[in-house]
């Protein structure tokens, strides 16, 4: 299997862990991910130390509490295929938190490098951008949960909706370069789900000189990491893919680059 896809485990860990990827793990400098399962009525309780995390409910309700806040009652959608914008808790640097499931739950824990410069908040679902990317068999559905235009000091978080048979992340692009204005350098993973779950989705990961170039068949539950290069996904038809991405570099700005000799497409066909 390649390196670059995150297997979940059979069965979580004491914590709920179920899958997790590190700076260690993957080899790289900024992001961390992990998804944690809990039933009803177990509890997940860590520091942040010297990490900002957002931790996205993907499924259930959950009692948060950090140092000096506290959120009850928070989740509404028990699918991620249910397509409504999640709850979310951003918390900042030398915090803690502690969530207490209410009914089964399956949270992502998405972790960068925290400045505590933003004091720990509710993202709630009225807060979360909501857009439509692309045109015809490349039109998705994206929930901006973090983007940069929120406050933080490395997260970004969104999640991406592709219909089954169309493309996402694509044109195929890349954020591999600190170039600024023209590109940012940003690792990144995609946390998928497949549905039916029986399914698959499929992500090219590849860099200009080919010197990394990957074809990925990817599983429900399943996480990729993109340390650079460019990354379009493709949803086989029969299965809808929903992916979480979680994106951090040096500067917190999303600035890609669509591979030239796909840009084109980036053109809507105009009517005739």
């Amino acid at each position: 299997m390649s390196k670059l896809i995150v297997t979940p485990a059979s069965s979580p860990n004491e914590e709920g862990s179920l899958l997790q990827v590190t700076p260690e793990s993957a080899g790289w400098q900024y992001v961390g991910f992990e998804v944690v399962q809990l039933a009803a009525g177990e509890t997940l309780k860590r520091e942040t130390v010297d990490q900002e995390v957002c931790l996205v409910l993907l499924s259930g309700k959950a009692d948060v509490c950090t140092k000096e806040e506290e959120w009850l009652g928070i989740g509404q959608r028990m699918s991620v295929f249910e397509q409504i914008p999640p709850y979310s808790v951003y918390v900042t640097s030398n915090d803690t938190y502690e969530v207490t499931a209410l009914t089964s739950l399956q949270l992502a824990v998405c972790s960068a490098p925290g400045a505590g410069n933003h004091r720990s908040r509710l993202i709630a679902p009225a807060q979360v951008g909501v857009e439509t990317r692309g045109y015809g068999n490349i039109e998705r559905y994206i929930h901006n949960i973090l983007p940069e235009s929120e406050p933080a000091d490395s997260l970004l978080v969104v999640e991406v909706f592709t219909p089954n048979g169309h493309w996402s992340s694509y044109p195929p692009h890349k954020h591999d370069r600190d170039a600024l204005p023209e590109e940012s350098f940003l690792e990144e993973t995609y946390y998928f789900r497949v549905q039916p779950e029986q399914g698959f989705a499929i992500q090219r990961v590849y860099t200009d000189d080919r010197s990394l170039d990957e074809t990925l068949i990817v599983k429900n539950g399943e996480a990729v990491l993109v340390p650079r290069g460019y990354h379009p996904v493709s949803a086989p038809p029969g299965y809808d893919v929903y992916y979480l991405n979680v994106m951090a570099g040096p500067t917190r700005i999303w600035k890609f680059h669509n591979d030239p000799d796909h840009d084109w497409i980036m053109t809507k066909p105009s009517k005739s």
